[in-house]
């Protein structure tokens, strides 16, 4: 579903043009003129990204993103500060009071969709793996914090001969940093495995003759699996505004494209390796012996133990945002007659790849867990009617549309899915765990009318 993006700028003219322009995009816009306005909008729907002009009244502007980032029910809603920003000092100060991105005006059209969708995509990550250890504090699988930090791991990445003094200085002005330098086009050949890398600067502000080159690179650390989650900060000069919005779209976690200050480098450097050090301990927790309680160890997907406390947050969750979330059940057809024909191992290996496919075919932010024999719960946020249905659909066709190839002589074998479909309302509940029977319960009864009208098919619940 498209995001839902506050405007807070004074000018009316501003509101009207930034609003065209998003729903172009397909984005649900909300704009404000006043603080006071957008804090009703956020108290009655919180938005997805905050779009803020502070070029009047900069210092209210900042204690409001102080303020959003102090509460724990609107800290992971991206910011992004606009205005004149007549010193460079001007865009660290609004990024060191919340500002996830700083955007001179007049900002490009690109980089600021570009810097939107990069911006919500690793707010997606951030609240999915939130809500994943807030599932396992609340089962009881939360584990002590280690006292002791190693170094975060920094490599620059130059296309010059000698490091900037700007990054140079980065070692001494970043706390508990260990930084190594090499030239920008070894990253694309130099073996890295031999230790995990926190974060890449790759400095190409001293020009870029072929964009080419930086999206090879960005390419190639997003595919490797020892740097695919490490941050990547690119400096580019001031008139690569194009290969900055590609290279949002293609990896990279923050691009400066523009003449700034080196504390703006070292503050965008700290947050983004907080945020994958952040990151990293939440996914250790998941690769402990304590996994295999809330794992189906057939699929490796969630199973109900987990899902069921999960679905509690994101209920939660839906009711303080006022919107909608889907709840599927899906279920393998005459699954019976696969095992009693083709035997359980080849009924395994078809849980096994249907399990794959579903998972790669939905957001991190989405939920997937096996709860039953060939039986699977999907949990959408943020959606509706049109979106579940659809997706209910994409999932469906997915099993249908192309066979299994099964068992050491590869035998293809047909396989359909019905699916069940059911909608919070999104409103206040007077107990949630009835709320969620309820849910799950009118996913099931949708699920079998979808059984009783031939199989293959999606049925949403009529409630």
């Amino acid at each position: 579903m498209a995001g839902d993006i506050l405007i807070i700028d004074g000018v009316a003219t501003n509101r009207i043009v930034l609003k065209v322009k998003l729903l172009a995009s397909q984005y649900r816009v909300r704009p404000c003129a006043t603080l006071n306005e957008a804090r009703t909008e956020i108290a009655a729907s919180l938005p997805d990204l905050i779009l803020l002009d502070i070029s009047n009244d900069a210092e209210r502007m900042h204690a409001f993103c102080q303020s959003l980032k102090a509460d724990a029910n609107t800290n992971l809603i991206p910011i992004i500060a606009t205005g004149g920003f007549k010193t460079p000092r001007d865009r660290v100060v609004a990024l060191e009071a919340g500002a996830d991105d700083v955007l001179t005006k007049p900002f490009d059209d690109h980089i600021l969709q570009a810097r939107i969708r990069s911006l919500l995509r690793g707010r997606d990550a951030r609240q999915e793996l939130r809500m994943r250890e807030d599932t396992r504090t609340a089962l009881g699988f939360a584990e002590a914090c280690d006292g002791f930090k190693a170094p975060a791991r920094v490599v620059a990445a130059v296309t010059t001969d000698t490091l900037a003094p700007d990054l140079s200085q980065l070692s001494q002005t970043l706390e508990n940093v260990q930084m190594t330098s090499l030239q920008a086009e070894c990253l694309t050949d130099r073996d890295l495995n031999s230790g995990s890398t926190d974060l890449f600067l790759l400095d190409f502000r001293a020009g870029l003759s072929d964009d080419n080159v930086l999206f090879r690179i960005l390419s190639e650390l997003r595919t490797r699996s020892t740097t695919r989650h490490a941050g990547i900060l690119v400096l580019l000069p001031e008139d690569a505004r194009h290969a900055a919005a590609m290279a949002l779209d293609l990896g990279a976690s923050d691009t400066v494209c523009s003449t700034v200050d080196a504390g703006e480098i070292r503050h965008r450097c700290a947050v983004l390796i907080q945020a994958k050090l952040e990151a990293d301990a939440l996914r250790r927790t998941v690769e402990t012996g304590l996994e295999a309680a809330i794992t189906d160890p057939l699929t490796g997907l969630f199973n109900r133990r987990y899902a069921m406390p999960h679905l509690s947050r994101l209920s939660a969750q839906s009711r303080k945002n006022g919107r909608q979330f889907a709840i599927m059940v899906l279920d393998l057809d005459h699954f019976k007659a696969i095992n009693d024909t083709y035997g359980h191992k080849v009924g395994d290996e078809i849980l096994r790849q249907t399990a794959s496919r579903l998972q790669g075919n939905l957001r991190a932010v989405d939920l997937l867990a096996r709860i039953g024999g060939e039986e699977f719960l999907v949990a959408i946020p943020n959606s509706d009617v049109f979106h579940a249905r659809t997706a209910a659909e994409r999932l469906r066709k997915l099993i249908s549309g192309a066979p299994f190839f099964v068992g050491p002589d590869q035998k293809e074998v047909r396989v359909t899915m019905s699916v069940g479909v059911s909608l919070s309302d999104g409103q206040e509940a007077t107990d949630v765990v009835d709320d969620l029977g309820e849910l799950v319960s009118a996913a099931d009864v949708a699920l079998y009318a979808a059984k009783s009208g031939g199989r293959n098919k999606v049925s949403l619940s009529a409630a």
